[in-house]
């Protein structure tokens, strides 16, 4: 019987700590394909690369192993993974990740890991989002693969249905401190003061992305962003098909079109 084929990707790099930490944990799933970007491709979602050549360079290649770069986002990766890689075959798995930093409530929105996640799904291919509350490029991943191999295992035991991705995030405490594993819906809250002016050497502002989140539901105990100050790990389903069909039907009662 021959070895699952997976795919790997993240919008952090091909050379962070997180996408390292998510091949070590996958390793034992099957043959490992890595197609990520050169370099940090945060907040791009699904963007795709038009009007410039794209680049895919061999990195690594051991037995189980192969690792590419590429210069595009993370959409641009599975795309190019789909058509020069897996050309023949898709993977039996598309995994994105480990993102240094939540993906929860509305960043699910901007996220390249999600965005790849997403584009897996397109092509058919049972995807999932792994996120992990820290931004520190060292941050300490043992909780993420402990846990993460267990919804790996659940995943491919009950596969999610056509058109559902997984987005997963963890929050970034030690093992014994995680609380336990929740299926959570999309947070709601925003981006506030999102923007430091500066002054460059010349005496020109320039403007600094930061941000701060405004949670605009405290008190939901079923929001990911809630569940994750909690110490739980969240677990959303998304779908590509976004059309609200209730919505579609209020509108037509009203308009009459």
């Amino acid at each position: 019987m021959s070895r699952r084929k997976i795919l790997i990707t993240n919008d952090d790099g091909v050379k962070s700590r997180g996408i390292g930490a998510l091949t070590e944990m996958m390793r034992q799933y099957g043959e490992i394909v890595v197609v990520a970007p050169f370099e940090a491709q945060s907040g791009m979602s699904a963007a795709l690369t038009i009007g410039k050549p794209l680049r895919l360079t061999e990195l690594k290649t051991e037995k189980g192993l192969k690792v590419y770069a590429c210069s595009g986002t993370p959409a641009d990766c599975v795309k190019m993974a789909m058509n020069q890689i897996f050309h023949e075959q898709a993977p039996d798995l598309l995994v994105s990740g480990i993102n240094h930093g939540s993906n929860a409530s509305i960043a699910s929105l901007y996220s390249g890991t999600l965005g790849a996640a997403a584009e897996g799904t397109v092509y058919g291919i049972p995807s999932i989002g792994f996120s992990l509350t820290s931004h520190d490029p060292d941050a300490d991943f043992s909780a993420a693969i402990h846990y993460g191999k267990i919804i790996v295992d659940k995943f491919l035991e009950n596969p999610v249905l056509p058109d559902i991705f997984l987005n997963v995030n963890f929050p970034a405490v030690k093992i014994e401190d995680i609380s336990g594993i929740k299926f959570s819906h999309q947070g709601k809250g925003q981006w506030i003061k999102e923007f430091e002016q500066r002054k460059d050497p010349y005496g020109f502002n320039y403007y600094w992305m930061t941000g701060e989140f405004y949670n605009q539901e405290p008190e939901d105990t079923f929001a990911d962003h809630n569940l994750l100050s909690k110490n739980y790990i969240s677990i959303v389903p998304h779908k590509i098909d976004t059309t609200d069909y209730n919505e579609i039907e209020r509108l037509e009662r009203l308009w009459k079109l």
